[in-house]
């Protein structure tokens, strides 16, 4: 008996041997276009935390998105965006921070995983990422391979110290790296926008950022390229014929929580984000949210419109100056409109619906859904939709045609 176990330990062992030295199967293009079929959710170190990440972070975000309520909202990633790496060993393997990793990272992967979520992380064309650490140019097969036994899902793959390259072929080159690796990761474009990647990128990624960085307030621009809240709906607004399943544009992640907003502000800014389809990438502290942050962030409803999927971004239907109505088409005959006030002053709401191009267009009746009231509010046979939005607030509703 004791002979037996000990052939069976070593068999075991050969058997595992072998796996874990197996040559990966590529993943096919069929299959790796497949992986995003709706707007990726889940949340990013970055715009709360910058450099300051660490593996206690990373799980606390885990056990935090758990608790919270937003993994059972739809939020599934857990992301560490820059500074996580600091060097690469003699054979050019990539090295993550030992002080601040010092289970490595497939320890923090296999954590994240353990509680039925998926892990995210960082790198660059260049030669070294935005924050000055080692860029994955040159080693791009080589990291794709570190990705895929460390358990990494997700890459978001940045844009500094390019040296020149052509943007679409260095994404390209990291896509095949990652299809020959063999584990399905979800590939996010970070080039901001700056090559026009709505015209090349679907196929080669399944997100692609569409403007510079997000900053945390409602309107301005920085000298760097950042570009407030609403600045960044202006600059994807007309973007909505490249959207769709599998190639969504990203109008960077989500600020709300984080202070430069109002509630009310925060609350317009997860709502048009939903109406753009766009990934849904929380950046707050998710350990010390307030309950107006969570209620935002947990919004089955309105979340149901970002993830609905036709994958349609909607489009700015009727503009009057800082008055704004954008239209979604949904599954179903459906359609979801926002009512924007982007002013300083309260909009006293009294439009007919028949003067949205679309639904006059269909010639349906429809109920009519408010998404943050939670309750029916009229029928669009009523004529006009009624309502009073605050300075920088919306009326966002669901429209379910009446049969």
């Amino acid at each position: 008996m004791k002979r037996l176990l000990t052939l069976l330990a070593v068999t075991l062992l050969a058997v595992t041997a072998m796996a874990q030295n197996a040559k990966p199967q590529p993943l096919t293009q069929e299959a790796f276009e497949a992986l995003c079929p709706t707007p990726p959710m889940g949340w990013n170190s970055w715009n709360r935390f910058g450099c300051d990440v660490n593996e206690q972070l990373l799980m606390g975000a885990a056990d935090a998105l758990v608790a919270s309520g937003m993994k059972d909202a739809g939020y599934e990633y857990i992301v560490v965006d820059d500074c996580w790496q600091i060097d690469r060993d003699a054979d050019g393997n990539i090295v993550c921070d030992p002080e601040r990793f010092p289970h490595g990272m497939k320890y923090v992967a296999d954590y994240i995983h353990s509680k039925g979520l998926k892990f995210g992380i960082y790198s660059c064309v260049g030669t070294h990422t935005c924050a000055g650490r080692p860029g994955s140019m040159g080693h791009e097969y080589q990291d794709a391979l570190y990705y895929a036994r460390t358990g990494v899902d997700y890459l978001k793959y940045d844009f500094c110290n390019n040296r020149g390259t052509n943007s679409k072929t260095a994404y390209t080159i990291m896509r095949e790296a990652l299809k020959e690796a063999g584990r399905p990761i979800v590939f996010s474009i970070c080039e901001w926008g700056s090559t026009k990647p709505w015209e090349w990128a679907q196929g080669v990624g399944h997100l692609w950022r569409a403007t510079g960085d997000i900053i945390n307030l409602w309107d301005g621009k920085e000298d760097w390229g950042g570009h407030g809240m609403v600045n960044i709906i202006d600059l994807v607004q007309d973007l909505y014929p490249y959207n769709g399943p599998g190639h969504w544009n990203d109008p960077d992640m989500l600020e709300v929580g984080n202070g430069g907003m109002n509630v009310i502000e925060d609350q317009s800014h997860f709502s048009m984000w939903c109406m753009l389809a766009a990934p849904l990438m929380a950046g707050n502290d998710l350990s010390n949210m307030s309950d107006d942050t969570r209620r935002i962030l947990t919004n089955k409803e309105v979340i149901a419109i970002d993830q609905d999927p036709l994958g349609i971004q909607a489009h700015l239907s009727v503009a009057m100056g800082d008055r704004q109505i954008w239209v979604k088409q949904l599954v179903d005959d459906g359609y979801a409109v926002c009512f924007f006030n982007r002013g300083e002053t309260p909009w006293d709401l009294n439009f007919n619906w028949s003067d949205i191009p679309e639904l006059r267009a269909t010639g349906n009746s429809y109920g009519v859904y408010d998404l943050w009231q939670h309750k029916a509010i009229a029928k669009s046979t009523a004529k006009n939709v009624v309502s009073t939005i605050p300075s920088h607030g919306v009326l966002m509703v669901r429209l379910t045609p009446v049969r």
